[in-house]
């Protein structure tokens, strides 16, 4: 009987199911199509000399369901490939107690439970097997909708109004002052020599009545120099006031 074919009936007839001793990394890996997948098969014990296999569950596993033998390694002769594996597209390699089953350029066919496994005397030890899902594109996290924020408005404050034309210096603002100041003396001398002179007057008009003259008020520098009523009323008709 051909290794290939005792391999298969080995599996078949073997109870299936995850044991510590070969612990298998990812549990499940989803994979673009045309991309790479590595799958991690890691020893607990010592191995020496005893080969790794690797095979494949297309459809989960059951009883109608069966094993693909894809490759195993060996210590003298690396990755020896099953029948009709294309040998390009599957590498089996050792890192210390990992071994590596590296896949390029994945198609979804590809998809399937991947068991790393070693025979032993006389059972048969799997891994637990890492899922393969290969597909056209990956499915990407939705972002969470962010919820827009109204800003806060906050209060403005009027702006000044643009002052016009040069601003005032200050010598303008003393010239101005000193004209104001000027226009308020000139105006406080007028004022007073309007006072000074309507007080002159005043007292010039009512200077005691001359002799001879009814109802006029003459100068005392004028008494006695003019006897002549007629005459002394031409004279003084400026300055009289009738009564």
């Amino acid at each position: 009987m051909r290794p290939r074919l005792w391999l298969l009936l080995a599996a078949q007839l073997a109870v299936v199911r995850g044991s510590s001793v070969l612990q298998q990394t990812p549990a499940y890996i989803q994979v673009q199509t045309n991309k790479m997948a590595m799958l991690s098969c890691e020893a607990k014990i010592s191995l020496g000399n005893m080969r790794i296999y690797w095979l494949r569950q297309r459809q989960a596993p059951s009883s109608d369901s069966h094993h693909e033998f894809l490759a195993l390694w060996d210590s003298t002769k690396g990755t020896v490939h099953g029948e009709e594996v294309a040998q390009e597209k599957i590498a089996v390699f050792r890192d210390a107690s990992r071994f590596i089953l590296n896949l390029t350029s994945v198609k979804p066919e590809d998809s399937g439970i991947y068991f790393c496994m070693i025979i032993g005397s006389p059972e048969l030890t799997f891994g637990k097997g890492t899922q393969l899902s290969v597909v056209d594109f990956l499915p990407t996290t939705a972002q969470p909708t962010k919820k827009s924020t109204p800003k806060k408005r906050g209060c403005r404050l009027p702006r000044p109004a643009t002052q016009k034309g040069p601003l005032c210096s200050p010598i303008t603002l003393g010239l101005l002052v000193a004209g104001v100041l000027v226009l308020l003396v000139s105006l406080g001398v007028a004022i007073h020599l309007y006072c000074r002179r309507r007080r002159a007057r005043l007292r010039f008009i009512k200077q005691p009545q001359g002799e001879g003259i009814s109802g006029i008020l003459v100068p005392r520098c004028l008494h006695g120099n003019y006897s002549n009523t007629a005459t002394l009323k031409k004279l003084l008709s400026p300055w009289i006031l009738k009564t």
